[in-house]
């Protein structure tokens, strides 16, 4: 992952001037931040405890009350700091912090802010939350090792402004198209039923009709009914797409529906032939009655629940834990030959790094104290617990042990333990920085991860043809701006159009006009913002 780009300088040149001044722009009149403490030359553990206030979001399987989890409970001991939050779960969240953004109830900061760049450039230029390369020069020795360890995320989370706004979360486990993230939506295929049927592993998109065909017909489960469910997925929902099986035909697909090519021009894959050919194969089994009715509707809990039962034959996820679990009677399937006979892997535009993790607020009076606690979450051993969870928890299942002699934290076995849950349950999000060096040094790889790296390179890093990914780009307000508005349109139409192709067919009779649609939406003004970003990022 690093150096893999020549990446923007620190400072670049820009039109767009924020104010996002310390103390500017928001009334902080009904402000719920702390009033100045008057601690110069902090160090930790405070000698008297004090509080700060945050706000954040948790997973509803994780407590309602943060500071009961236990690694929490150790920051406060370490510190000396007790943290007042508001904590909202995740589907409430962005409506509650958007909501005190607007009406000034700012807290000190916010942790697992999940601010998109949109939303770090806009709240910085009313003032709402500060600029903080200052603070890291001053206050921040953890973070700072960061930075000059792998200089490259320093670019990526600088503004073109040239001030940087927030703090990330930064997870490597591999780089370049050898990163955990290249592929996301894999697919994973019922070897059971493939054995009792006598049936080879498919190696073309045909032999895969004819698999799904025999998963509908010849009753694998062998309970007497027609009660299998051949193929499944979550259309336009990420790693839940059959998105993989699109680069059969052509350059493939993925979930911002970009890839680049070797010579660095970004393509819109939902303009291309080889999509419009992958969506008439996708119809073809949907004729077939091998797709899941539930398919082009169904919510992730209604998938999980078929997938534990063990009802499909082929479906798609990030890892078959998740869905149906740990065991033997899932695989992976290897990407198919298309008609042409070649074998080609899309890359995701996955990237282990959230610019948004967290922010400090223009209403906090105590950024010394703020910064030094926030760089704690920088130390090694306290990034791998922030995202993964904890040791020593007596109450529940633990994700580590900790090897005081090595200072080491080691993954525990899960046990068929989904790891999603697990760690939603005790880990907290970020920020946090996960680098590849820390592996077999602060800790070890999840086994999860491990076993999902083996098996990308084993199986889909061999046929990757293009070698670039679209990089998490930095742009300007004013191009973020018009990006997004161009793709409320531009993608509701597009997966709209994927779902009704793939369910009615008709995609020959519809697809000129489907282009010109397409540019009528602004295509060509979304692409070319995409082309210039990825130019100054990857180019300069």
């Amino acid at each position: 992952m690093k150096k893999v780009y020549k990446f923007l300088s620190v400072f670049l040149a820009s039109s767009l001037m924020l104010t996002g001044c310390i103390g500017g722009g928001k009334d902080k009149s009904n402000s719920s931040a702390t009033e100045d403490l008057g601690l110069k030359d902090v160090s930790f553990p405070l000698k008297e405890k004090v509080t700060l206030q945050f706000m954040t979001q948790s997973s509803a399987l994780a407590p309602k009350d943060p500071n009961e989890k236990l690694i929490y409970k150790r920051l406060e001991e370490q510190t000396g700091v007790h943290i007042k939050w508001k904590n909202y779960t995740k589907d409430q969240f962005i409506e509650k912090r958007n909501l005190a953004l607007a009406s000034g109830e700012l807290p000190d900061a916010i942790m697992d802010a999940a601010f998109s760049d949109y939303d770090l450039l806009k709240y910085a230029k009313d003032g709402t939350i500060i600029p903080v390369e200052d603070l890291i020069e001053k206050y921040m020795p953890n973070f700072q090792k960061v930075l000059e360890q792998a200089p490259e995320y320093e670019s990526l989370i600088t503004a073109p402004d040239g001030h940087i706004y927030s703090f990330p979360w930064i997870e490597e486990l591999g780089s370049g198209k050898h990163r955990i993230q290249v592929v996301d939506c894999l697919p994973w295929i019922n070897v059971e039923w493939l054995n009792k049927l006598g049936l080879k592993m498919p190696t073309t998109t045909e032999e895969l009709k004819e698999v799904l065909i025999a998963f509908k017909t010849k009753d694998p489960n062998g309970n007497g009914k027609a009660d299998e469910i051949p193929l499944s997925f979550m259309v336009n929902h990420g790693g839940e797409d059959p998105a993989s099986l699109f680069a059969a035909f052509g350059l493939g697909d993925n979930w911002d529906h970009t890839v680049v090519t070797n010579d660095g021009k970004v393509v819109f894959t939902a303009a291309e032939e080889g999509y419009k050919e992958a969506l008439k194969f996708m119809h073809e089994l949907n004729e077939l009655g091998l797709i899941d009715v539930e398919a082009y509707e169904q919510d992730w809990d209604k998938y999980v629940a078929k997938g534990k039962d063990q009802k499909y034959g082929l479906y798609f996820t990030w890892d078959k834990a998740n869905i149906s679990g740990m065991n033997d009677k899932y695989d992976i399937m290897p990407p198919l030959a298309g008609p042409s006979g070649e074998v080609n892997v899309a890359q995701t535009n996955g990237f282990g790094l959230d610019r948004g993790r967290m922010v400090i607020t223009s209403a906090n009076k105590n950024l010394e104290l703020t910064a030094k606690w926030i760089d704690k979450m920088y130390e090694p051993l306290q990034s791998v617990q922030n995202n993964w969870g904890t040791y020593g928890d007596t109450k529940q299942q633990n994700i580590f042990e900790l090897d005081k002699t090595a200072g080491m934290l080691k993954h525990l076995p899960l046990k068929g333990t989904a790891p999603v849950e697990l760690r939603e349950k005790t880990n907290i999000g970020g920020p946090l920085a996960i680098l590849d060096e820390y592996y077999g040094k602060y800790t070890t790889k999840p086994d999860d991860a491990a076993w999902r790296l083996d098996l990308l390179e084993e199986y889909y890093v061999p046929h990757i043809k293009a070698e670039n990914f679209y990089p998490p780009v930095f742009f300007s307000l004013e191009d973020t701006e018009e990006k997004a508005k161009i793709e409320t349109d531009l993608f509701e139409y597009v997966n709209r159009k994927r779902t009704e192709w793939m369910k009615n067919g008709n995609i020959d009779k519809e697809w000129n006009e489907y282009l010109k649609e397409l540019d009528r939406l602004g295509l060509k003004t979304w692409l070319q913002i995409k082309q210039d970003g990825y130019d100054r990022t990857v180019k300069k």
